[in-house]
């Protein structure tokens, strides 16, 4: 006789009890189970939630070639030098058609893979422009109950969608490199109102300079209290990383020092809370836009200019 589903996927009090255990293949198997919303997921979430809450969780985000990946790679090399553990979740770009993620930059940090003490896993992004898919936010969750002491957020950088990766952690990295005028341009654009620290690897890079000048304008114009620190950083060497976990540590000392540790974390629960809610409902709704029989036309009518959208989204809500 086949073994039924339970058996197969695995007990979820099991594999709870083995994520809880630090166990790397129970935490690989559970970040699956929610990736492909098994209905044994919630069970699991249910158990290990609990548990959270012990690790520190930074966000590192920035524009595509500012060498993000290599700077988690001798950031990995410090935090375990230090005798921390890590966990890595890399958000990859996922294509709308495909759903394929591009994951060739995780070779940067194959080197870390047979390392007991570092747990690594790609995320697509699903078509979610802010880089943060409904998978990572619960995927984050298993890898802090697994005990780990940081949990390192790697997002696609899609500009100012990236105001999402600040939902998620308790400190937020800007990574920039020299020469890139597009990454001032996104500061001035808004993004300075996210970082807790501005890196800038590849430092070793002609036009240093010219990027330190136009940080420092670009900065001026920040407020006092919110102005980011400006750390420079050549992962490849490596160079300056000390220097940048000093710097994360500093921020999470004064944010548990002003006491404002827990209300950022109250806040990124209420931001989880409505994003896992959103993305569950517009499925929802999208299922029955397909199948109720009273939605029939209802896309055809707005092609049609039969029906404004405001209208469209009242019937489609009504139906809820």
């Amino acid at each position: 006789m086949a073994p039924g589903p339970r058996s197969r996927a695995g007990d979820p009090a099991e594999l709870a009890r083995r994520v809880l255990a630090g166990d790397r293949r129970a935490v690989a198997r559970a970040i699956s189970l929610v990736e492909n919303r098994d209905p044994r997921a919630p069970e699991l979430m249910a158990l290990v939630f609990p548990h959270t809450g012990r690790a520190a969780h930074i966000g590192l985000t920035g524009p595509p070639g500012a060498g993000k990946s290599s700077l988690i790679s001798a950031l990995c090399r410090h935090l375990r030098a230090l005798g921390l553990t890590v966990g890595v979740l890399s958000v990859d770009p996922t294509s709308p058609f495909t759903q394929g993620a591009l994951l060739g930059d995780r070779i940067r940090l194959s080197e870390h893979y047979l390392d007991p003490g570092v747990y690594i896993r790609s995320m697509g992004t699903r078509g979610h422009l802010g880089g943060v898919a409904e998978a990572t936010l619960l995927a984050g969750v298993i890898v802090d109950a697994s005990g780990r002491d940081v949990l390192l957020y790697e997002t696609v950088g899609v500009g100012q969608s990236e105001v999402e990766v600040a939902a998620l952690a308790d400190t937020v990295a800007l990574v920039l490199m020299p020469g890139s005028g597009d990454s001032i341009q996104a500061l001035k654009a808004g993004v300075m109102e996210i970082p807790d620290v501005i890196v800038v690897n590849k430092a070793d890079h002609s036009a240093i300079e010219r990027t330190r000048a136009e940080l420092a304008q670009v900065l001026s114009l920040a407020d006092p209290e919110r102005r980011p620190v400006v750390i420079e950083t050549v992962a490849t060497a490596p160079s300056g990383i000390d220097e940048l976990w000093a710097a994360v540590e500093a921020h999470q000392r004064a944010l548990a020092e002003a006491g404002d540790l827990a209300e950022r974390r109250k806040a990124q629960l209420r931001s989880e809370l409505l994003a896992l809610a959103s993305a569950r409902t517009a499925r929802r709704l999208g299922t029955m836009l397909d199948k109720s029989p009273d939605l029939a036309g209802l896309v055809d009518a707005l092609a049609e200019r039969r029906i404004d959208p405001l209208t469209a989204v009242q019937r489609l809500l009504e139906h809820a």
